[in-house]
């Protein structure tokens, strides 16, 4: 059997749709994608991520924000990041839509780990502002930057067998055990 094609929508005919949805949805290429709930573990590890950012940054001219605000890229993407942060002015002046991270953060889970490692970096990456993409699996406890350097390339630095989550870009490190607070160690048979 095979599916019909479903129309393409428009990035502004998304948006007033989206006003009226009680569920997130993503928005990519004409195409919707709907948002799945999160684990207990997923919420807990982006509290604490933004939390502790949050702290972090206060009484800079940046500002921390999470699962529930859009980014949008381009004319043609719309994403939840599950943490980001931005210094942007126009970022700090709107209500809806944010165009500049600086920092973006994915917590994993089993079902969006390919997606977040792959597709959803790609995208991320045409920010120009963009300066780091942090991926938090909080199953393994590991924690993985990417960060854009001098001459735009995306360099790895792997924190899973630090203390700390670095984010050199806006000068943040929180320790490992605030980022898994509440969070139960991995099990020794898994």
């Amino acid at each position: 059997m095979t599916a019909l094609p479903q129309p393409k929508v428009t990035l502004e005919a998304f948006l007033e749709w989206e006003k009226a949805q009680v569920e997130k949805h993503e928005f990519h290429r004409g195409e919707v994608f709907a948002m799945v709930g999160g684990r207990r573990v997923h919420g807990r590890v982006v509290g604490n991520i933004a939390r502790e950012l949050g702290v972090h940054l206060k009484g800079s001219p940046c500002q921390v924000f999470s699962e529930s605000m859009k980014v949008q890229i381009g004319e043609d993407t719309v994403l939840y990041p599950d943490v980001f942060v931005t210094c942007d002015r126009a970022d700090l002046a709107t209500d809806l839509i944010f165009r500049a991270p600086t920092v973006v953060v994915e917590v994993l889970s089993p079902s969006t780990q390919a997606y977040d490692r792959s597709q959803k970096f790609s995208l991320y990456r045409r920010i120009t502002g963009l300066q780091e993409y942090i991926l938090v699996d909080p199953d393994t406890r590991r924690v993985e930057g990417f960060r854009r350097d001098a001459q735009g390339q995306w360099v790895l630095h792997d924190m899973s067998d630090g203390s700390a989550l670095e984010a050199a870009s806006i000068g943040a490190s929180v320790p490992l055990a605030d980022v898994f607070d509440g969070v139960d160690p991995p099990s020794a048979e898994g």
